[in-house]
């Protein structure tokens, strides 16, 4: 493992740890803050969720302020929502439609959050460097994502 690799096995069992209770608030603002702190170059981490059809909301993140509301036809979000698979983009400026909250973001890594089949949300995740996210990070987020979901009770906010 490369020195600035994170260890997503450790981050596992950190999340586990972290995530006791089963409310969604407290487990995604901790979520984004462990990713945050333990994952090198990343200038954004954070949730977006479904409250509406066919558009995301902001939700708990670290970072800048960010873009709000995110249709599901625009960026990098909006795809990982509307196919409902993760987006892994080594140069975010290639993409037509990305939509540009923090003109120091390269390149994304973005989750989407599944609550009995459908969308609840997406993880999305933002670094100043091209390249920033290979196949072992989009494994190990999408294995934290899993984790979150077991130990959340996601509500459903399109009811």
């Amino acid at each position: 493992m490369a020195p600035d690799m994170p260890d997503y096995t450790l981050l596992t069992r950190q999340l586990e740890a972290l995530l006791d209770g089963r409310d969604w608030l407290t487990n995604t603002a901790q979520t984004c803050a462990l990713i945050m702190q333990q994952v090198p170059e990343l200038n954004w981490a954070g949730f977006y969720l479904q409250r509406q059809p066919e558009l995301l909301t902001l939700g708990p993140f670290q970072g800048k302020p960010a873009c709000n509301p995110i249709p599901f036809d625009k960026g990098v979000c909006g795809a990982a929502a509307r196919n409902r698979q993760t987006q892994r983009i080594d140069d975010v400026h290639a993409i037509a439609d990305h939509i540009v909250c923090d003109a120091a973001s390269n390149s994304e890594l973005v989750v989407p959050i599944l609550r009995q089949g459908a969308l609840w949300g997406v993880l999305d995740l933002d670094s100043p460097r091209r390249g920033r996210f290979d196949e072992a990070d989009q494994a190990g987020i999408e294995a934290l994502v899993g984790v979150f979901i077991a130990r959340t009770d996601l509500p459903d906010f399109l009811s």
